[in-house]
């Protein structure tokens, strides 16, 4: 199985592996960048922030989330002082502040979720960024209702189940710097957008967007018309990588736990797997592997993976075990 990076990202030996745009680090290598970055969550935090079946030890906070929320602290920095050098060459008054915003994409199960919680509590301790928000973007996929009336439902996840114009004109008013930015909320219990119910961004130092799809490029037009990318707005991106086979078993098995959790509320939208055999259940979750998880992430998911800023890569056990950074 190939589980290294580093093979993934330049699969051959060639002049074309040296002009990779990544410089890729080892674990260990990468740790080391922590520098004097302090600790300011305890075990017991990031217990609390962690997802289903995607476990996560202090050691890894400190080995890989340390470094990295070294690096965004000089990126975000270096952003600021950017905006403030613009603003004195264009004589203009202080605007108001630009949030600086992250995408976290990957594949289903592979633990985007865990990531952007762990980040967002890292970040939000810094002294000059005490605003964090963190929004997804499951509830801007379009309604239940509407995937079915499109013939859709099978298709949930993919590109073109999600209302992209409501998100491009979400993402556009956060970089515009305006006040009260309502989003759209999804019910993972219920698996569908809830009706009336929004989240609020209100001017955040950091926006973390997470989602499967958030480094997708748009279809270009054919009339020659602009049509932003939804990743046209980050500042910078991260994807969650992990073999084809891991993200596999890491899928079955957290559908399997949910079978004998979240599945058995009487108002989730799984309910009916809650009774059927562990066969059954173990079945379905393989047909909803190969005929709808699986196809998106070669599809549309992987392909994007060389968009990102920075790539994340889990070995079967969770663990990040190389780390590859764009070249500026």
């Amino acid at each position: 199985m190939n589980h290294m990076l580093t093979d993934a990202l330049n699969p051959m030996p060639t002049l074309e592996a040296h002009l990779s745009p990544f410089r890729v680090f080892r674990r260990e290598d990468w740790a080391k960048l922590r520098a004097d970055t302090p600790l300011t969550l305890t075990g017991e935090e990031v217990m609390r922030l962690q997802s289903l079946n995607d476990p996560i030890s202090l050691e890894e906070v400190v080995a890989i989330y340390l470094p990295l929320s070294r690096l965004l602290s000089l990126y975000v920095a270096a952003t600021q002082g950017l905006f403030k050098a613009t603003q004195r060459f264009l004589l203009a008054e202080q605007e108001s502040k630009v949030p600086y915003i992250i995408g976290i994409a990957g594949s289903v199960a592979v633990g985007k979720s865990t990531t952007a919680r762990i980040l967002k509590a890292l970040l939000a301790r810094w002294p000059n960024t005490p605003k964090v928000d963190l929004v997804t973007t499951d509830g801007f996929l379009y309604p239940n209702a509407e995937l079915e009336r499109q013939g859709l439902m099978e298709r949930k996840g993919f590109p073109e189940s999600y209302d992209t114009q409501t998100l491009l004109r979400f993402l556009g008013d956060i970089k515009a710097g305006k006040r009260n930015v309502s989003a759209p909320v999804y019910s993972h219990l219920v698996y569908d957008v809830v009706p009336g119910e929004t989240t609020v961004v209100d001017r955040p130092d950091i926006l973390i967007v997470e989602g499967l799809n958030v480094l997708q490029p748009a279809r270009l037009p054919r009339d020659g018309s602009d049509i932003p990318f939804v990743s046209d707005f980050f500042d910078f991106s991260v994807y969650l990588d992990a073999a084809e086979d891991v993200l596999h078993e890491w899928y079955v098995s957290r559908f399997m736990r949910l079978r004998d959790t979240a599945f058995r509320d009487p108002q989730s939208y799984f309910r009916k797997y809650a009774s059927v055999s562990e066969g059954e259940a173990l079945q379905m979750a393989e047909r909803l592997w190969s005929r709808i998880n699986l196809v998106n992430l070669r599809d549309n998911v992987l392909p994007t993976r060389r968009r990102a800023s920075l790539i994340l890569h889990k070995g079967e056990s969770h663990r990040i075990e190389e780390v590859a950074l764009r070249r500026l």
